[in-house]
């Protein structure tokens, strides 16, 4: 359990990060279309491909490297459902290194979220067994090559959607390519070249893991990215934690199979409703400004002017985003 919360901190530290230059990089390009609309803008490789030109991205790389590392020896030593809880709660650590390193307050709300999540995840620890001893089938391993693919696939189709529909198709994707990972890592039984050549899970883990991170780093720059990671969170969970019990057989301690899911339940639930910080705060946003103003997409209007709205007046400086969330259009 100590390398899947280990894995934890590296992934919650790298999203930071990332966010910060996935917005970046969209800014940038912003900058050399004029302010308007790139049709570059549209393409996730080219959007990765700038994002690869900020430091923060490339650290949050690192951090991400670092993480996967002590996920592998997590799955190798505990079951797939409590290293896929320990990940989610990744969401708890991003929204405490928000609030150290941008100076974003969090509500009384969101710290009793992330006290949930530990309260769950302490409840994993106790209730968890050893991983399961049984080895993954050849079927299962065509299925998550199959599944590996079909990520890709819906990332593709899900990137030409509007609105919410986008991110939330962008953030499920992610979640099942990692959800991919998790399982495929279970099914490697050797590191011989050899074998792994003609392993079809060593295929399905590089497919699903590159297929996760190009839209993840999609959903972090456009869209509701709260939507996105919500729907990560979904997607990197349930799916593997169930093919954990089901075909490999993991299991829990000797009759506290109630605790490990009630554990796993509270730790989802808890990462869900800190989903928002799936994201950071925009570039050039002030910092210590708190996140518990929740209406972004309707700026307020100067009272004092008495005007409907229609002359743009909104009572902020020009330039000035409103809010800390973009919008989600």
């Amino acid at each position: 359990m100590v390398c899947a919360l280990a894995a934890a901190v590296c992934f919650g530290t790298a999203t930071v990060l990332q966010a910060m230059a996935a917005r970046a990089a969209a800014d940038e390009d912003d900058s050399a279309s004029g302010g308007g609309s790139s049709g570059a803008g549209g393409s996730e490789a080219a959007l990765l491909l700038r994002a690869l030109r900020q430091w923060r991205y490339l650290a949050g790389l690192a951090l991400d490297g670092l993480g996967f590392l002590f996920q592998i020896a997590a799955l190798r030593s505990i079951p797939i459902y409590a290293v896929g809880a320990a990940l989610a709660s990744s969401l708890a650590v991003t929204a405490v290194v928000a609030a150290r390193l941008l100076r974003v307050r969090l509500s009384r709300t969101e710290w009793a979220a992330v006290a949930v999540v530990c309260a769950g995840l302490a409840m994993l620890g106790l209730a968890a067994g050893t991983e399961g001893e049984r080895a993954g089938s050849d079927a299962l391993k065509w299925v998550m090559l199959a599944a590996a693919a079909a990520v890709l696939a819906l990332g593709l189709l899900g990137g030409r959607l509007p609105g919410r529909a986008r991110a939330l198709t962008l953030g499920l994707g992610a979640g099942f390519g990692f959800g991919v990972v998790e399982v495929a890592v279970r099914l490697i039984d050797s590191l011989e070249p050899s074998e792994l050549v003609a392993n079809p899970a060593a295929y399905a883990l590089l497919l699903g893991g590159g297929a996760a991170f190009l839209l993840l780093t999609s959903a972090l720059q456009k869209g509701s990215v709260t939507t996105a990671t919500a729907g990560m969170v979904i997607g990197e969970t349930i799916g593997p934690a169930l093919v954990g019990v089901v075909w490999l057989g993991d299991r829990t301690r000797e009759g506290l199979g109630w605790l490990a899911v009630l554990g796993f339940a509270v730790a989802v639930v808890g990462a869900l409703a800190l989903a928002r910080f799936g994201e950071a705060p925009a570039e050039g946003t002030s910092t210590g400004t708190t996140r518990e103003t929740e209406e972004p997409e309707e700026p307020e209007v100067a009272e004092a002017t008495g005007e409907t709205g229609e002359t743009g007046e909104t009572g902020e400086a020009p330039g000035e985003e409103p809010s800390v969330r973009p919008s989600p259009r």
